[in-house]
């Protein structure tokens, strides 16, 4: 059996998946860029004014990484969910699994458009953010590596959602009741050291704490938890999504019924 990859199978599926966008351009750029604005807008005046620093940090400028990542995962989920979800929808999933395209092509496929595109908007909202707060970056490698690997992982996360719903209902009830509130609670608009010491150990099995975390370390160099414990945390959470997906496929589930 040949071990070459079929790339002209995942170039066409991330092209498909890419051209998407465009067609969707408001939906997919433009709303989540305006809701992110008027969530500097919003807390800038009723929080900022009253909270003038955090750890050295100006409010506006400390809710940046937050709100990127907020951004970031629900676009990734969301992204990769609809792109699977259709083609299983609509039945030509079993075309693209009967034709010369491996599991791992067709995940790399899904999952680097999605998560292209998260990368993409995530770059845009950082420029948007600049507008509001002054903004600086003190380990760019770093926060462009946590930016890629959320992407990445949260698109594989949403690749499984995909696969596992069966009704559009599905596809956003788990973003909806579960990943914006953690988000929500994961720091995104406070240190999770305010948190009275109950609470601030509870926050600990919210694993969004530790990719806020790591990402906000990128910027300012401070962080709720250790970077080294967020990037094993982002790795680890890939890797068991990268288990699952490979379960799926391994056992045709939601695939070949």
């Amino acid at each position: 059996m040949s071990l070459a990859m079929n790339i002209y199978g995942v170039r066409a599926i991330y092209i498909y998946e890419m051209a998407r966008t465009g067609r969707t351009l408001f939906q997919s750029i433009v709303s989540p860029v305006i809701s992110t604005s008027l969530y500097f807008i919003v807390f800038g005046a009723a929080i900022g004014t009253r909270i003038t620093q955090i750890q050295g940090v100006s409010y506006g400028s400390f809710i940046v990484p937050g709100l990127i990542m907020l951004t970031l995962l629900t676009q990734s989920v969301t992204n990769a969910a609809f792109g699977i979800y259709f083609p299983r929808f609509v039945g030509t999933i079993y075309e693209l699994l009967s034709a010369p395209v491996s599991s791992f092509e067709i995940v790399l496929g899904y999952v680097g458009a999605a998560a292209t595109k998260s990368v993409v908007l995530g770059g845009i909202i950082l420029l948007t953010s600049g507008l509001f707060v002054p903004l600086h970056v003190d380990h760019p490698a770093w926060m462009l590596a946590f930016l890629i690997l959320t992407a990445v992982s949260f698109s594989l996360f949403g690749f499984i959602l995909g696969l596992w719903a069966s009704s559009f209902e599905k596809l956003q009830i788990v973003p909806l009741l579960f990943l914006t509130p953690l988000t929500f609670l994961g720091g995104t608009f406070y240190p999770t050291s305010v948190l009275p010491p109950f609470w601030r150990t509870v926050t600990l099995f919210n694993p969004l704490v530790y990719l806020i975390s790591g990402f906000r370390w990128s910027f300012f160099g401070i962080a709720d938890v250790d970077v080294e414990l967020s990037l094993a945390m982002t790795l680890l959470f890939m890797a068991i999504c990268l288990t699952i997906v490979w379960w799926f496929f391994k056992t045709g589930y939601r695939l070949k019924n």
